[in-house]
C-alpha cells in the first residue's frame, strides 16, 4: 500500500534533497530567481521540481516559509499541471523542434499579468529541442524580466542550449540517485517488498520519475520484457528473420525509439559485465545471461553493439527512415546461438 505523501518533507519528492533546499530556502528570504534552468536525463525529476517550485511561490496558505500546503487552489492546479496562470511550451508531436512562434507566443502572454496566483509561471520542456531563431526569441523575455513572472526550463544539459540562455538562468543540475539510495525511498513510498523495490531503482538506473512511472503502469515492464526477449531472439536469427523484424518494428516509430532505450540499457550491461568492472548492472534480473554473451562476444564487439544502438536512436530523432536505420542496427548484432 502506498505512503501518503508528506509534502513538508523535501517537497514530497524523491531525492534531490540539495536542490529542494536551494530553492525552498531562496523562497523563503523572499529572492528566488527570474528563471530557472532544470538539467539532467528525461525521467530524473526536471519537470515535478518545476512544478513544485510553482507551487511553493504561489500557495496562499504555506504552513511555513518555503513551503506549499497542497491542498489550495493554487497548489491543486500547479500540482496538476493545469493552471491558468501556468503556461507549458513544449516541442509538437511531428515537430523536429520547438519553433519560434511558439516562443513568440509565450512572450505575449508573459507581458499580462497573472490571472488570479502571485506568479506567472512559465515552463518550457525539453528546451534543447528549441531551434536557434526560439532560443533567441526568449532571450528578451530573459532580459527584461516582468517581475510577477518565474520561467523554469528544462534540458538534458546546459550544454545543449545556447551559453547566452544558460547564464540568465540559475542552473540547477539534477542527477540520477544511486540505486541503493533510490530502493529504499521506493519501498517506503509506494509500499513493496525489497526485491521489488531493487528491481525498480535498477532498470529505472535510479530515475526517480521514470521509477514511479514503471510502478504505476504495468505494461511498461511488460513491454521491457517483451523487447528484451526479442533482442535475445534476434541473436540467433538469421538476416531475413531480422529484416522482417525490422519491417515490422519501425511502423511505430515511438515504440521503437522506446524498445531501442530497453537495448541501450541491456547493451551498456554487456559491456559494463565484459570490461570487468564493479559497475553495478541495470537490468539485474537478466544478469547470468547478460554475464554469458559477455563472454562470448567480448568487449570490443559488445562496444560495437552499444554504438550501433546509440546511433539508431540518433537517427530516429533527426526522421532518418526508421526501417533503415534499424536494419543497420540489426546488421550489427553478433550471431550467438539461442
Amino acid at each position: 500500500m502506498e505512503a501518503p505523501i508528506d509534502l513538508n518533507t523535501n517537497w514530497g519528492l524523491l531525492g534531490h534533497e540539495w536542490a529542494v533546499g536551494l530553492l525552498r530556502q531562496q523562497i523563503a528570504d523572499g529572492r528566488q530567481r527570474h528563471a530557472y534552468l532544470f538539467t539532467g536525463p528525461l525521467g530524473v525529476g526536471r519537470r515535478s521540481l518545476a512544478l513544485r517550485l510553482a507551487q511553493a511561490i504561489n500557495c496562499t496558505q504555506p504552513p511555513a516559509p518555503g513551503q506549499f500546503c497542497g491542498e489550495c487552489r493554487a497548489c491543486r492546479g500547479f500540482g496538476r499541471g493545469q493552471h491558468p496562470d501556468l503556461l507549458l511550451v513544449e516541442r509538437q508531436e511531428g515537430d523536429r523542434e520547438i519553433k519560434i512562434d511558439a516562443l513568440r507566443a509565450l512572450s505575449r502572454s508573459l507581458s499580462r499579468t497573472p490571472l488570479e496566483s502571485r506568479y506567472q509561471v512559465a515552463l518550457i520542456l525539453n528546451f534543447h529541442h528549441a531551434s536557434e531563431e526560439a532560443a533567441n526569441a526568449l532571450l528578451k523575455t530573459l532580459e527584461e524580466p516582468n517581475p510577477s513572472v518565474v520561467l523554469c526550463l528544462t534540458a538534458l544539459d546546459a550544454d545543449s542550449i545556447p551559453a547566452t540562455v544558460v547564464s540568465r538562468c540559475e542552473l540547477v543540475r539534477l542527477r540520477p540517485l544511486p540505486p541503493a539510495q533510490l530502493a529504499p525511498a521506493l519501498q517506503t513510498r509506494l509500499g513493496m517488498d525489497e526485491s521489488q523495490a531493487q528491481l525498480l531503482a535498477s532498470v529505472s538506473q535510479g530515475l526517480p520519475g521514470l521509477a514511479l512511472r514503471l510502478h504505476a503502469d504495468d505494461t511498461l515492464m511488460e513491454n521491457r520484457t517483451n523487447w528484451l526477449e526479442a533482442g535475445r531472439h534476434l541473436l540467433g536469427a538469421s538476416r531475413v528473420e531480422r529484416f522482417a523484424f525490422a519491417e515490422k518494428a519501425s511502423k511505430d516509430r515511438q515504440g521503437l525509439r522506446d524498445q531501442l532505450l530497453v537495448w541501450l540499457s541491456y547493451w551498456r550491461d554487456v559491456v559494463v559485465a565484459a570490461s570487468g568492472g564493479a559497475v553495478p548492472l541495470s537490468n539485474i534480473d537478466h544478469a547470468a545471461e547478460i554475464q554469458n554473451i559477455a563472454q562470448m562476444i567480448g568487449f570490443e564487439q559488445a562496444t560495437r553493439v552499444l554504438q550501433a544502438v546509440e546511433r539508431a536512436l540518433t537517427q530516429l530523432e533527426t526522421n532518418v527512415n526508421a526501417r533503415l536505420a534499424l536494419e543497420v542496427l540489426l546488421l550489427e548484432l553478433p550471431a550467438v546461438a539461442r
